[in-house]
């Protein structure tokens, strides 16, 4: 390919909106191009990183026994009825309706459209295990969009569905599209943590993701260095040490104007782990009061888990609603002595704490060395907990530590809820009726890129692994009027497609700076530049990571850069 012929449209200056490395070199760097809020294009180059990413995916799902199909973005809303997601998935689903006002969604998951793909030709024990994949474009309205791709309201996922007979069978897939993961990520050069992850509205019990660390990814993994412990701050658990004390009495204190955890415990000279902070909710249209001890955070993840609702089904209680059903102001919610019968959550730390300050529900009044069950009870639940760096494990493995990523991928454990409630049954060997065993296993294709220019980037541009970049090799003829310096880029070049690499020449009729910085902004792995010593045979070798120009003939330069690219694809 050569860059008087191709479609480049680099860019000086940042992108107003840019938060990113990734989003500013990628816009800047003519990969992408923003249509609207949370819509991108992919220019010419970006679709060339899209294509070896969708590349690397496909060739380990197929090393790992997936086949690829590929289902229609559009699709029915009978189907998402039929698990009880049309109107639980939320505001993030966009539907719509035809010229005959049937209603559709443009897909943001698939676990319905697989099922349904499946469930009237997939009949028999003997068809198992099946496991299928597809690469296509998902649609979520997102509130707000941002860091361009990373999170946007049209993303190309890669997205996989595993049928089994029984959990035996679910654990094999799932271990099998672990190791498929393990062999993609590892490809594309990403630095990544598998840590337990929450399943949301998917559904199932077990559920991992694959978090490519970034600094400016908005997902929070907590992990310690002493054992293979790591889960996201949506799942981690973390070990709490409780001291028994003697039970006093209840004390009703007046605490005038005190309504936060922090100011009532100063005002009495108490710790703030000695307290309950009520969170006043409402939970599809019900209210709901949660207890924690005053230190912590509640998790909303852990609580949406457990009360098995969409997050958009939860909303903070109005101060005239929380008077009405405490009777007294905001800020004084208390577990004990309620005006109005409601559901109370209390964390089961609550449970092992003595001595507890809450609110008295009476304005201006809490209670001092409140007790479970002596004085107060509610629904008990294990853990509401966001864990944070510092906490000791669950497993007393050692400190949490704290790190930020981008998730790029997660596997999930589903069992037979999509199957069951899209009447997906097969036969077993005792012509048996049994609903299938599924797995769910996505990869964010277009936020892989994103998250790969985040590890992969200096300040002139992207530093591409050879393994994604758009081109691996690039050579750039300073002055194309010099006939002995375009002789010898064009002969470079051809020697170099006849090895096979994937090579761009730089035949532009620009001023040698204008190509140098955008030679850096792109990021293409190996470059060779000819110039006032193509008479001699002699260029100028660099790579982009190294940035560091040795003198050597031509033919060694094509030397270096076939070895070092073998070497860089060979994957064991």
């Amino acid at each position: 390919m050569r860059l008087s012929k191709y479609y480049m449209p680099t860019l000086r200056e940042d992108p107003v909106d840019a938060e990113t490395a990734s989003h500013k070199f990628l816009t800047r760097g003519a990969f992408i191009r923003k249509q609207a809020s949370g819509v991108y294009s992919f220019l010419p180059l970006g679709k060339k990183v899209i294509n070896k990413i969708e590349a690397i995916v496909r060739e380990a799902m197929e090393n790992h026994d997936s086949i690829e199909v590929s289902t229609s973005i559009l699709q029915a809303r009978e189907i998402w009825e039929a698990s009880g997601r049309w109107e639980t998935f939320g505001p993030e689903m966009f539907k719509l309706k035809d010229r005959h006002d049937r209603e559709y969604c443009l897909g943001p998951t698939a676990e319905e459209a697989f099922t349904a793909l499946v469930k009237d030709e997939l009949n028999s024990y003997k068809q198992l295990p099946l496991n299928i994949y597809q690469i296509v474009d998902k649609f979520r309205d997102e509130k707000r969009p941002r860091f361009g791709i990373n999170r946007s309201r049209d993303f190309l996922m890669k997205d996989a569905y595993s049928f089994d007979a029984d959990i035996e069978g679910l654990e094999i897939s799932y271990q099998k599209m672990w190791d498929a993961y393990v062999e993609a990520f590892d490809k594309m050069g990403l630095d990544y943590k598998i840590v337990e992850g929450d399943s949301g509205t998917m559904g199932g019990k077990k559920s991992h993701e694959f978090i490519a660390l970034s600094e400016t990814g908005e997902g929070v993994i907590l992990y310690t260095d002493d054992s293979d412990y790591a889960a996201t701050d949506e799942k981690a658990r973390f070990k709490m040490d409780f001291v028994k004390e003697d039970e006093k009495d209840l004390e009703l204190v007046e605490t005038v104007g005190k309504t936060t955890i922090d100011e009532v415990s100063e005002f009495l000279g108490k710790d703030t782990h000695h307290s309950a902070k009520a969170v006043d909710l409402l939970v599809k249209g019900e209210p709901v009061l949660v207890f924690v001890p005053g230190d912590r955070e509640l998790n909303m993840a852990k609580l949406i888990s457990y009360l098995k609702v969409p997050e958009h089904e939860i909303e903070m209680l109005d101060d005239e609603t929380i008077e009405k059903i405490t009777g007294a102001k905001a800020g004084y919610t208390g577990p004990i002595g309620l005006k109005e019968e409601v559901r109370v959550l209390i964390d089961e730390s609550l449970t092992k704490i003595n001595n507890l300050t809450v609110g008295a529900n009476k304005t201006d009044y809490h209670y001092i060395n409140a007790n479970f069950k002596r004085d107060f009870d509610g629904e008990i639940v294990e853990d509401l907990l966001t864990a944070k760096e510092g906490d000791m494990a669950y497993d007393g493995s050692g400190m949490l530590k704290a790190a930020r990523g981008i998730e790029v991928g997660n596997i999930f454990q589903l069992g037979t809820k999509y199957s069951e409630s899209l009447e997906a049954y097969f036969l077993d060997e005792n012509g048996k009726q049994k609903p299938f065993i599924m797995g769910s296993y996505g990869i964010g294709i277009s936020r892989s890129v994103s998250a790969i220019v985040e590890q992969y980037h200096d300040d002139k541009g992207i530093v591409w692994p050879t393994s994604v970049a758009p081109f691996e090799a690039i050579v750039t003829i300073i002055n194309i009027n010099k006939d002995e310096q375009k002789e010898l880029g064009e002969k470079i070049y051809q020697r170099l497609r006849e090895e096979r690499i994937d090579v761009i020449l730089d035949d532009r009729k620009e001023r040698a700076g204008v190509k140098f910085n955008d030679r850096d902004l792109i990021g293409i792995p190996y470059r060779i530049t000819v110039g006032k010593d193509a008479a001699d045979d002699i260029v100028e070798y660099s790579t982009r990571k190294d940035m560091e120009n040795e003198k050597i003939s031509s033919s060694e330069a094509i030397e270096k850069i076939v070895d070092s690219i073998k070497k860089d694809l060979s994957f064991k």
